[in-house]
């Protein structure tokens, strides 16, 4: 019998209990789920068989490291910055380990320990980053293997809302972490490469540059960049590509709307409002707009950011209930983010029954015996409900079919990994598949920058 210690009950484990509990008994699995909350970490294993919760408090190293230590693997569903506390222990007792986070410098920098010790750190099996890493190797190896050169990546994920739950004007609900969405590209400039030359785009510019993208059934979407695409050129072993760009999808005119929030300073969260408990949304939108005893507030702010009346956008503003005077923000000392962040919340939480929507899309250009030739890739993956949501199916099932390959030692490559290995991504995209994670493939003509027309 394997025991399996999920650290975190947070919202994306709920497709991973599903899925391990499900084969707990072809491949003899307990889990235990822990989390700070007992209450929450029961209501998620509800109806599950073979699985317990656990009180934990990750900051007690006694509890931590007796759960570790009686564990036969670790899945840490914790917050990307409590990861490294876990992976020591594991380190400490010979566990292996499993996160869907990014790699950090501190994990990174246990590479040579978790080696010696033959132990597996997997890292970044999610969906961003995960089922992007392996879908891309995938390609990118299938063309290195038949002689062709790479010559352009670009790849975009969104999590947007399902098209039959989609009600609102921005075509969009919180899907993930809320504050993730809010601060999204801050902390520096868009980095990517196109035919050869370096581009950047600063965070004020961040939502006016956009490329579009049409999926296949299900209608045109803008991608916007990530913070920095040229680290991956070592990642996937395209160190000398002309062009790579990584970003985020949205529904088309999300980020011309955004932009307004951005352009008023209202996602910046490096200062705290004052007596934000009784702010109103309609004193909090007023607090970035000039003072005028004549102008009411609704005309100020469409003359700060130059909208008209009768543009989409200032209908997607009033929308979101922000000119109202008697909703109150309700945080202490909130940020201009926190309370852009509560009153987004209000609009754009999943209702029980809405559906939500993961979008993947890759672009693979590349020469082939003298001819320049592009593949697109697909993959679209629809929620079921609020619990189930598609952003806890593709975080969670993979985490899953990374833990038990690791178990029964299908995958036993040692270090702190990343699933862009053969051996790792080939095994876990065929089990996706009977998720119905598929993609589909289309070869298209290649469609290369003109160097002197860049953007």
């Amino acid at each position: 019998m394997h025991t399996i210690l999920i650290i975190g009950a947070g919202k994306s484990t709920s497709s991973l209990i599903r899925y391990l509990s499900e084969k707990s008994k072809t491949e003899k699995l307990h889990l235990i789920v822990a989390d700070k909350s007992l209450a929450i970490a029961k209501k998620m294993i509800e109806g599950f068989s073979s699985t317990e919760a656990l009180e934990l408090d990750i900051f007690n190293a006694e509890e931590r490291q007796k759960a570790i230590q009686d564990a036969s693997i670790v899945i840490s569903m914790l917050p990307a910055r409590f990861h490294i506390e876990v992976a020591k222990d594991c380190l400490a007792f010979g566990k292996n380990m499993v996160t869907a986070s990014y790699v950090s410098k501190e994990m990174q920098a246990l590479d040579e320990e978790v080696k010696a010790k033959g132990l597996s750190f997997m890292n970044e099996i999610g969906v961003d980053p995960g089922i992007d890493h392996m879908s891309a190797m995938k390609v990118i190896d299938e063309i290195k293997e038949q002689g062709g050169k790479i010559l352009m990546f670009e790849s975009f994920t969104g999590g947007l809302v399902a098209p039959e739950s989609d009600d609102n004007l921005w075509n969009y609900k919180f899907t993930w972490n809320p504050r993730n969405v809010v601060v999204a590209g801050q902390g520096g400039a868009a980095e990517f490469i196109q035919e050869g030359q370096y581009k950047y785009i600063p965070y004020q510019r961040l939502f006016r540059r956009t490329e579009f993208l049409e999926v296949p059934g299900y209608g045109k979407f803008e991608g916007l960049a990530n913070r920095n695409s040229l680290a991956y050129r070592s990642v996937y072993g395209l160190e000398n590509i002309p062009t790579i760009y990584r970003g985020t999808l949205r529904r088309i005119g999300f980020s011309r709307a955004w932009n307004v929030f951005v352009q008023l300073g209202m996602t910046d969260d490096t200062y705290h409002l004052q007596n934000t408990e009784n702010m109103s949304y309609r004193e909090f939108v007023n607090s970035f707009l000039p003072y005028s005893p004549y102008d009411s507030v609704e005309l100020k702010l469409r003359h700060a950011v130059k909208i008209d009346q009768d543009d989409l956008i200032w209908d997607k503003l009033l929308e979101l209930d922000l000119f109202n005077p008697n909703k109150k923000i309700g945080l202490h000392k909130a940020t201009p983010a926190q309370a852009l962040q509560k009153i987004l919340e209000d609009k754009w939480t999943l209702q029980p029954n809405d559906k939500d929507m993961i979008v993947m899309y890759h672009k693979f250009g590349y020469e082939m015996d003298g001819e320049k030739k592009q593949i697109d890739s697909t993959m679209v993956s629809i929620g079921e409900n609020q619990k189930y949501t598609a952003m806890a199916k593709t975080v969670g099932i993979p985490v899953g079919i990374a833990c038990v390959k690791i178990l029964n030692k299908q995958i036993t490559m040692p270090g702190v990994l990343r699933p862009i290995h053969k051996e790792i991504y080939e095994p876990v995209l065929n089990e996706l598949e009977e998720y119905n994670i598929i993609f589909n493939e289309q070869e298209k003509e290649y469609k290369g920058y003109n160097p002197d027309q860049l953007n």
